[in-house]
């Protein structure tokens, strides 16, 4: 039987990835904080080179990935999001369920 995950475990496991990532950092201050926003243009790459090997639009290589390393690298884009977000502010998870609310709000409208 497996467990479900709750939005409490996302962030617990958010705030120790990034306690993990400080605890382990090459550089300091605002060269850190901009590294890890960063980051996520390497992981956005990797997602478009797994749609570009998932349908084998390079002749030269095939097909070289599949739709679920598609998948893996989009969780990864959203886990470098949320630990560079974290690494903006400690308040982390109200900054974005705050944004989230008001994205749904104004794509979906009231649920009233």
């Amino acid at each position: 039987m497996t467990e479900q995950v709750t939005s409490a475990d996302l962030w617990e496991s958010i705030d120790r990835l990034h306690a993990w990532l400080d605890a382990n950092r090459a550089h300091e201050g605002a060269d850190e904080l901009l590294l890890r926003v960063l980051k996520l243009s390497e992981e956005v790459g990797e997602v478009a080179q797994a749609v570009i090997g998932a349908t084998g639009q390079n002749p030269r290589k095939g097909t070289s990935h599949s739709w679920e390393d598609v998948r893996a690298e989009l969780c990864d884009v959203v886990i470098t999001a949320l630990v560079a977000l974290r690494a903006l502010t400690p308040e982390a998870r109200e900054v974005f369920t705050a944004h989230l609310e008001g994205v749904r709000a104004r794509s979906l409208g009231s649920s009233t």
